[in-house]
């Protein structure tokens, strides 16, 4: 009966393992928004990193992540390191393409706690006095994400950190485009 049922679950196995091995071998996660602000701003934003800690989702996750800059301070040649706790990890991110105010395409490295190489790429088009803004990211499906893919998919574990960096993007623009002038037009 013991070697029945271990050769079932040696099957079960091997047809899991199996099935992993069959699923995409690339991931893509999309949201979009309309933010009720000019492309200008909502590019402004996106293109240079050190905005980023107003909208980003994973800046608020972890309150003592380290952040560096170095590269151009924005657009094309920028780039941002972080190393936080578990729930961040370690990584960067390098602006690879800028062309306002309508496209930024972004290098994205994990190191840790996993590594990974993705791409992200925010594509803004005006709308009257909005802006749809298009947040999606690609990446590669190594074997070990497809196999953690059977449990958790990709677009599940960070659609909703894109929907929240989307409201706070769309948040702090659209504040950011209600601020009157600072007196003498500065």
């Amino acid at each position: 009966m013991l070697k029945k049922a271990v050769a079932v679950v040696m099957v079960l196995l091997a047809a899991v393992l199996g099935y992993a091995a069959t699923l995409p071998a690339t991931f893509h996660v999309q949201r979009a928004a309309r933010i009720q602000a000019p492309p200008e701003r909502v590019f402004a934003l996106i293109d240079d990193f050190h905005a980023w800690g107003a909208w980003s989702p994973w800046e608020k996750i972890d309150p003592a992540l380290q952040r560096s800059y170095s590269g151009a301070p924005s657009g094309e040649g920028a780039a941002y390191a972080w190393e936080g706790n578990r729930n961040i990890g370690k990584g960067r991110m390098r602006i690879v393409e800028s062309d306002p105010p309508s496209r930024i395409a972004i290098e994205l490295d994990f190191l840790e706690p996993f590594e990974a190489h993705n791409t992200a790429v925010f594509t803004l088009v005006g709308e009257g006095d909005a802006t749809d803004v298009t947040w999606a990211m690609d990446g590669e499906n190594t074997y070990l994400s497809k196999l953690i893919g059977l449990f958790f998919d990709m677009d599940g574990m960070i659609g909703g950190n894109f929907e929240t960096g989307l409201a706070n993007l769309k948040a702090e623009a659209e504040e950011s485009d209600a601020k009157p002038p600072a007196p003498g037009g500065a």
